[in-house]
């Protein structure tokens, strides 16, 4: 099989050396946090930090090189990057202004299908070779999450579609979750041999990935969704756009 994107599967032994400079990686983050200097307008520079670092330390840290080993690990940094990343972001550049044509919900749906498509095992095989594929899976990832995010934190978005969006990408990343829990084989093929030295059967890492999405990933969606219903109890209503 061709050597996955962020290298090859490490050993245990091996893992806090495998450290990298991945230029794309950089060059992004650089190129985010040039926008947000030149950005008009009220800054907030703590969630600007917050989620590049957080970027730079899932694409250079040893976390990448796990990747390559463990499918429970890719599920940790997709989730990492659509759930954290990405609401940091997006609270670093809010949305003053909601565009129409973007619907919420159509911004939800569009996420969701980005996520499962990455997901199906054909097309992860794909995704995690070379540069071109795996950069625009996750910047497919984390672009139709910042979208989303975006919005859902716009003033002049109503409660109810925030809190409908959150909950419909809580449950659908939760069904994928599942899916992969209650599978009867492993089913990504570049983990079939890269698992054991872990302690883990390749199905026994797809389960722990499918856990980890079905569990652990609604609690940043939980969380908003707490402090959306808070904030918007403590001021008075608003005309609000879906």
């Amino acid at each position: 099989m061709a050597q996955a994107y962020c290298g090859p599967a490490p050993e245990p032994q091996q893992l806090l050396a495998a450290w990298n400079a991945d230029a794309i990686a950089i060059a992004l983050s650089a190129a985010v946090l040039v926008l947000f200097l030149r950005r008009s307008g009220p800054s907030r520079p703590l969630p600007l930090c917050l989620g590049l670092l957080l970027f730079l330390a899932l694409f250079l840290s040893p976390l990448c090189a796990l990747t390559v080993a463990l499918f429970s690990a890719r599920v940790a940094h997709h989730v990492l990057l659509v759930a954290v990343v990405a609401p940091l972001l997006a609270l670093a550049f809010p949305a003053h202004r909601i565009r129409a044509r973007l619907s919420l919900q159509l911004l939800a749906a569009l996420h969701a299908l980005v996520l499962w498509f990455w997901h199906a095992p054909a097309v992860y095989e794909v995704a995690i070779l070379s540069a071109a594929p795996y950069w625009t899976m996750q910047l497919s990832l984390l672009g139709t999450a910042f979208l989303l995010w975006q919005r859902v934190q716009a003033p002049g978005t109503s409660l109810g579609s925030a809190l409908l969006a959150l909950l419909a990408t809580g449950v659908q990343m939760g069904m994928l979750g599942a899916l992969l829990t209650f599978a009867r084989e492993s089913l990504y093929a570049p983990h079939f041999t890269t698992t054991l030295p872990f302690g883990l059967t390749p199905l026994a890492d797809q389960q722990l990935g499918g856990l980890i999405m079905w569990v652990p990933a609604a609690l940043p969606y939980l969380l908003v969704a707490a402090l959306l219903v808070a904030r918007r109890l403590e001021r008075p209503s608003a005309p609000a756009l879906r």
